[in-house]
């Protein structure tokens, strides 16, 4: 009886353990459930980050246009003759004054001896002329003679007079013609490819000439900007020395030369609705070219310390611009910005940032305002500039 009593004892026991265990175990589930959760913790978004930086920005106009010679002469002979020789390398440069070809003088040489004889014999006459009018006025005085006799002699002493000033115009055409056979250089230049080999008669009526001479140092180009660039052209020569020009290649865009605008032409092109432009190139190197198509920047001003970033900072949407600006807190926020110019991958901003401030440069539609952002995938703090965002950002800076 004491042992079945005592079993019994032991299940009640048992049964109030299990009872409270399921107790506590509701209460301490009831009492979670009943506390607020903890919110969790957004991950921070990783972004390419850059600094606005400050410094001086040139404004550019940019074209395409083609290289010219500064001039170009056709050489030609001004009288007909045979080529006896050419004194030129073609392909060489020549300087002005230099002999470029001869021609044979011989014909021309004895058309001046004749030209010469002919005056010593008319002033011979001259001479002898006068001697005998000096005879005339002796004898008049002693009436030994008429006075028609004396008039005729001074009549032939002027005609003779006359004489020998047209053998002195024609001795003086002679050697101009002379001349003709040795042909100069009429510039300094580049000369191209002979024309006419030695042996040849060469006419003065022959179109194509003997040699064509380029100017390559200095040297032009022409280029195109539309017609509505005009007055912002105008504006900055204004009481400023002449427009810087660049050329640069077409292929790769590298620099070729640096020059100065020397024409913006007196109208605009009608059907193109562009305006023409000369600017000259100092070219001792030869890296420009008559005939070469090159890109061409003109410079019309210089933002003096402009705040810049990369262009891919600046985002659009339907208000305006802005830009992702990550304070020191590590957090973005979107930010308006207004922007005066983006060339060569910068963006010059005039208003919405400050100089040294972090903006984002590259990761922008992971982003929302607010958001904690860490620079690339290392996660270093978006308040410390990272060795890759300095490096785009002098990158951008150096692509002017």
């Amino acid at each position: 009886m004491a042992s079945s009593s005592s079993s019994s004892l032991r299940r009640w026991l048992l049964l109030g353990v299990i009872i409270l265990v399921l107790a506590a175990i509701a209460w301490f589930a009831m009492r979670d459930r009943s506390q607020p959760a903890s919110p969790r913790e957004v991950a921070a978004v990783p972004a390419t980050l850059v600094k606005v930086a400050r410094e001086n920005v040139p404004h550019f106009l940019v074209g395409v246009g083609t290289v010219q010679a500064q001039a170009s002469v056709t050489v030609k002979s001004r009288i007909d003759g045979q080529l006896e020789q050419i004194n030129y390398v073609e392909g060489q440069d020549v300087k002005a004054g230099q002999v470029l070809a001869q021609l044979d003088a011989r014909p021309l040489r004895a058309q001046l001896e004749q030209a010469q004889a002919q005056r010593a014999r008319d002033e011979a006459q001259l001479a002898n002329a006068r001697l005998d009018l000096e005879r005339y006025q002796q004898l008049i005085k002693e009436d030994a003679t008429s006075r028609q006799a004396l008039d005729t002699q001074r009549a032939l002493v002027a005609q003779l007079q006359a004489a020998v000033q047209t053998d002195k115009a024609q001795i003086d055409y002679a050697k101009v013609q002379l001349g003709y056979t040795t042909i100069t250089a009429p510039l300094s230049g580049r000369a191209g490819a002979r024309l006419v080999d030695p042996g040849n008669i060469v006419r003065a009526a022959d179109a194509n000439g003997l040699v064509v001479i380029n100017q390559i140092d200095p040297i032009a180009l022409v280029f195109t900007l539309p017609g509505d660039t005009v007055t912002e052209i105008n504006r900055a020569q204004q009481g400023k020395q002449r427009l810087a020009v660049f050329a640069y290649e077409r292929g790769n865009d590298a620099p070729l030369a640096q020059g100065e605008l020397v024409l913006l032409n007196n109208q605009i092109d009608v059907a193109s609705g562009t305006v023409q432009l000369k600017a000259r190139f100092a070219n001792p190197k030869h890296l420009l070219w008559p005939g070469q198509y090159v890109n061409v920047r003109l410079q019309l001003r210089e933002y003096q310390d402009a705040l810049t970033v990369p262009a891919p900072v600046v985002q659009r949407a339907q208000s305006g611009t802005y830009a992702y600006v990550v304070g020191t807190d590590g957090k973005a926020q979107m930010r308006p910005i207004d922007v005066l110019q983006i060339q060569d991958g910068k963006a010059v901003v005039s208003k919405g940032l400050q100089e040294g401030e972090t903006v984002v440069l590259d990761g922008q539609y992971k982003i929302k305002p607010g958001v904690r952002v860490v620079s690339g995938p290392q996660g270093k703090p978006a308040g410390l500039a990272s060795a890759p965002a300095k490096s785009a950002a002098s990158a951008s800076g150096s692509g002017q």
